[in-house]
């Protein structure tokens, strides 16, 4: 009998069958699949100097385009993470990688900026639930002690598909023309969607999956629940999710401006051509995997050594966030290309590291049925905040220069993380009266 989410009643397999550090492998694919997210996503960033000349664009007309992906995205994030409450990950993750594949296919056709605004709202509705969904993974197949280091492995993979975007995208453009460049993230989504197939299944139930493994993954977990997702509007009863709408509200911008305007910065501010983007864009992307992976596992670290998950998260996050105005100062201060790439590699940096730990916020203060509706709330309102100062990117450098988004840059980190800190308090899970009291 098949169970929901591809779990299999009563399955059992001899000892031979059973794959070692499944968990890992697992969050593999999940890894894969953000990789390939933002090869999709990057790749009209990248090639957004040559697309503008030929469809004769503005600052201004590009902010659009790229907003219509933010709306796309937000609206999809208010919504994919209670999907995939619903349904469970292994089809919600085959929903929404079918939606961004097809519409990445479709970029290839565009012919006005029109019509790429339309294929690039339907890629952020797809492209949206791959983060409730890798979350939701994670606190699924990982303990309470590896969450973090196994939440940086999988958002490693937005990094990894950033670095490699901008070579393999010049690349391909430049030999065969920029709509081909689209085809390349679709069909590899398809191929990680068959092994996802076949491979993803719940932990609980899991045939490949060893027991000692298992019940090393439920070991702090607490007891099964089996209850249903919580109303979605009784989240908002909680603090933690008021902190973390403040905190991805005032950074998540952060992020959105440097995939999305990094090409165009370096072309009309540093006088870069398409082929030294393709060999220098990705150095930034590179120092944020870094990042990513030194914030996630410091924090796993610090909470092995007997540290508090509070004091941990708390610890990384603030000094992540307090790294972001200085890679500004380096950026504004200076016209030596190779100390500006430095500055926003800074900020790429730190940047990840403070995120990979507010992506763990919701799978330490809420039970799993919840973290993927608590991720999806905190993107919405990251969401919001980036389809706001994407449109306020656009004015800027048209009527004066990047200098004052560099500036705006750098006070968004600590105002994000003070505000965070005072609506958080304590980073700990919600009370179990507070769960009893709105099932």
């Amino acid at each position: 009998m098949t169970m929901p989410d591809g779990a299999i009643a009563g399955a059992s397999s001899p000892r031979h069958s059973y794959i070692r550090g499944l968990r890992w492998w697992i969050v593999g694919m999940v890894f894969m699949l953000t990789v390939i997210n933002y090869i999709d996503r990057m790749t009209l960033s990248v090639l957004a100097p040559t697309i503008r000349a030929e469809f004769g664009m503005s600052n201004e007309a590009y902010a659009r385009i790229v907003t219509a992906f933010l709306i796309g995205y937000t609206i999809s994030q208010a919504l994919s993470g209670r999907v995939l409450d619903k349904i469970g990950t292994r089809v919600g993750f085959m929903f929404f990688v079918g939606i961004w594949t097809i519409a990445s296919m479709l970029h290839a056709f565009a012919r006005s900026a029109a019509q790429l605004s339309a294929f690039r709202f339907l890629l952020g509705i797809g492209e949206a639930g791959n983060w409730p969904g890798a979350a939701k993974v994670v606190a699924e197949w990982f303990p309470v002690r590896e969450r973090a280091f196994g939440m940086a492995i999988f958002n490693s993979g937005s990094t990894v598909g950033a670095v490699l975007a901008p070579p393999v995208i010049a690349w391909v453009a430049l030999t065969w023309g920029w709509r081909y460049a689209f085809f390349i993230g679709a069909g590899l989504s398809a191929m990680v969607m068959v092994l996802w197939f076949f491979l993803f299944r719940k932990p609980e139930a899991h045939p490949r999956l060893s027991p000692s493994e298992r019940e090393y993954i439920l070991s702090d977990q607490g007891p099964p629940n089996e209850a249903q997702p919580r109303k979605w509007a009784s989240l908002f009863r909680h603090r933690q999710v008021w902190a973390v709408i403040a905190g991805r509200f005032f950074t998540d911008p952060i992020w959105w401006f440097l995939i999305s305007w990094l090409p165009n910065y370096l072309k009309s501010e540093r006088g870069f051509t398409l082929a030294m983007i393709g060999l220098l864009a990705w150095i930034p992307f590179l120092f944020a995997d870094l990042g990513n992976l030194v914030g996630g596992g410091a924090s796993s670290l610090l909470i092995r050594r007997g540290w508090t998950v509070n004091s941990a998260r708390k610890t990384v996050m603030v000094t992540s966030a307090l790294l972001v105005p200085v890679g500004v100062l380096a950026v504004v201060t200076t016209k030596l290309d190779a100390v500006a790439i430095a500055g926003i590699s800074l900020i790429a940096f730190a940047f990840q590291s403070w995120i990979v730990n507010l992506h763990t916020i919701p799978s330490d203060c809420f039970p799993k049925q919840d973290v993927g509706s608590v991720f999806g709330i905190g993107g919405t309102s990251a969401g919001i905040a980036s389809v706001i100062f994407t449109l306020l990117i656009g004015y800027i450098v048209d009527h004066f220069s990047y200098t004052p988004v560099y500036v705006i840059v750098g006070l968004m980190a600590p105002l994000g993380a003070a505000l965070f800190l005072v609506i958080m308090r304590r980073i700990e899970p919600i009370a179990p009266r507070d769960l009893a009291t709105v099932r």
